[in-house]
């Protein structure tokens, strides 16, 4: 497929948010002007953005604002944002140290449906953990993933929540990688209330270079779609 990536860096939530609305619109318009074409699948062209976020909480479309534990005023004290957004999924947060990714994908073009995409970008995580010496899983029942999903002190790692419209893609995953994990404590994460959460960070008990996890988690997202 022809895939054009872009690392936006630190970028506010917002501005990459109607970055990646103007990348969306562009796709389906482009889509609907070549999908009749013979050679469509090879000709459609798919974004990928990286970046990283200054703090922010966004609740996607079945969240329930209640899992937000704080007030208008304490996200002011913490420095922190707050957006209800057109995503699936409950409420996350997004941080420094967190390696944030949009792929804004028309799974028409790759011949997938939406249950099969995300359980690639789960494969693209999993497969980067591994290669860190870390031994990812799967929820059942829960996007994302996971370290000991099935054991009590079960903790999510990463979190997915996508929105799709015409088979395009937007929003995406967020894999915690020297992310400040006390920003967690203000939430439910994902609507959860008797799950934990962690870092590559703290599960390796060293801080991590995010550039090196990005080329790997590029390579592995490339070569599972």
């Amino acid at each position: 497929m022809h895939l054009i990536f872009k690392d936006l860096s630190t970028i506010d939530y917002k501005k990459a948010w109607n970055y990646q609305e103007t990348l969306f619109d562009e796709t389906i318009s482009l889509k609907l002007k070549i999908r009749n074409n013979n050679d469509y699948q090879n000709i459609m062209r798919h974004h990928l953005l990286f970046c990283e976020h200054p703090h922010v909480y966004t609740l996607g479309n079945s969240g329930n604002q209640s899992n937000l534990l704080i007030s208008n005023e304490f996200l002011k004290q913490i420095d922190a944002t707050f957006y209800k957004i057109n995503r699936g999924g409950d409420i996350t947060y997004h941080g420094p140290g967190q390696i944030v990714g949009y792929p804004i994908f028309d799974l028409e073009a790759m011949k997938l449906g939406i249950k099969e995409y995300i359980h690639l970008l789960e494969e693209s995580i999993i497969n980067t953990l591994l290669e860190l010496g870390l031994k990812p899983t799967r929820l059942e029942g829960a996007t994302g993933v996971w370290i000991d999903a099935n054991k009590t002190d079960a903790r999510k790692i990463c979190s997915i929540g996508v929105r799709a419209s015409r088979f395009v893609t937007m929003h995406g995953f967020a894999l915690n990688v020297n992310t400040n994990l006390e920003y967690f404590r203000h939430i439910n994460p994902c609507g959860f209330i008797d799950k934990g959460v962690t870092s590559i960070k703290k599960e390796l008990c060293r801080e991590q270079n995010i550039e090196e996890i990005k080329d790997i988690l590029l390579k592995n997202i490339k070569g599972n779609f």
